[in-house]
């Protein structure tokens, strides 16, 4: 993974949300995690390559805590604490502008669309969605979530999808041999 990469994408997520009034780190890692699992699905590798893990609240990138204290520290970022109705708010404000030039134009369109379509959701809602990727459900705590499972969808089964997975069964030669 590369670091310098993770971290002005962090950099960009925090300028971006700067208006989202329910951004705080729940968001950050979703958004993260949304991003990375939809790149390496529609552009074939993910954004960062960073490692992510299953946690109650939902997928965490592992670097996300090192490489934000990191940005803190050299002055790039500041942590502002903001009273909410469902706690205490964490959130990551960029004082600088992150370096682009890591990334392509295609990462980040995904990247903002990523932002803009879980701008309405709150930290919590934005965890529950999280909680429908067959990655998280497929995970034990604090396991890996490989991003092979990005193409899985999460969406519900149709009925047609069910009955032909019962033909499949009911006809295994249909399928052919293993």
């Amino acid at each position: 993974m590369d670091r310098d990469k993770f971290a002005e994408l962090m950099l960009h997520i925090a300028r971006r949300s700067v208006d989202d009034p329910h951004f705080g780190a729940t968001k950050l890692a979703k958004i993260l995690y949304f991003s990375d699992f939809n790149a390496y699905r529609l552009l074939g590798q993910s954004i960062t390559s960073a490692t992510y893990h299953k946690y109650s609240e939902g997928p965490v990138p592992t670097a996300l805590p090192g490489i934000r204290n990191a940005l803190i520290e050299a002055g790039d970022a500041k942590i502002e604490n903001r009273a909410t109705f469902a706690g205490v708010q964490n959130r990551l404000v960029a004082l600088r502008r992150p370096d682009l030039s890591h990334f392509d134009a295609a990462q980040i369109a995904l990247v903002d669309e990523v932002i803009d379509e879980l701008r309405p959701l709150t930290g919590q809602g934005v965890s529950d969605l999280s909680h429908q990727e067959f990655g998280w459900l497929s995970s034990y705590e604090h396991e890996e979530i490989p991003y092979g499972t990005a193409w899985v969808g999460s969406e519900p089964l149709t009925g047609e999808q069910i009955d032909l997975c019962i033909m499949l069964v009911d006809q295994p030669d249909l399928v052919g041999s293993a």
